[in-house]
């Protein structure tokens, strides 16, 4: 069983897909499995996804008709084994190498959850923690995207 699902929802992005996919299989930390939700793409996404899991078991694709991101996200969590954490990426967005690497180690100190925030320019990860009562109040105030 994988550590971590990573999630991307797959929509009109096939000049992106694979900078993204990439990204992700070159990853460090190695133990996940990566899920492509096809969400009805028109163009060839989901030719792209699928060739990825051809050559490599830890990705798994699935083909839905067009939903919206947020269902594709949805079918992403409900398709995904029983790991430790669930992350989803943009499919238009790219992770540096070490990414799940920091990620997982900051998660098996004491937080449940963690949200990524990467800085191209200092090439780090914005750093800060907050409490869930904060966060709550982020997500409602659309501070953090909930979605």
């Amino acid at each position: 069983m994988p550590k971590i699902s990573i999630i991307v929802p797959v929509y009109k992005v096939e000049k992106y897909l694979c900078r993204c996919i990439d990204s992700i299989l070159n990853q460090t930390f190695t133990d996940f499995e990566l899920i492509l939700v096809d969400d009805g793409s028109p163009d060839n996404s989901g030719a792209i996804c699928d060739a990825y899991a051809r050559i490599d078991s830890r990705v798994r694709v699935f083909h839905t008709v067009n939903s919206g991101a947020n269902r594709a996200r949805a079918l992403g969590v409900a398709e995904s084994v029983a790991c430790e954490y669930i992350t989803f990426v943009d499919s238009d967005d790219s992770l540096p190498p070490t990414a799940l690497q920091e990620l997982y180690a900051l998660a098996n100190e004491e937080y449940d959850i963690i949200i990524g925030s990467y800085d191209r320019n200092s090439k780090q990860y914005a750093d800060g923690v907050i409490d869930k009562l904060e966060l709550v109040k982020k997500i409602y105030d659309y501070t953090i995207a909930s979605s």
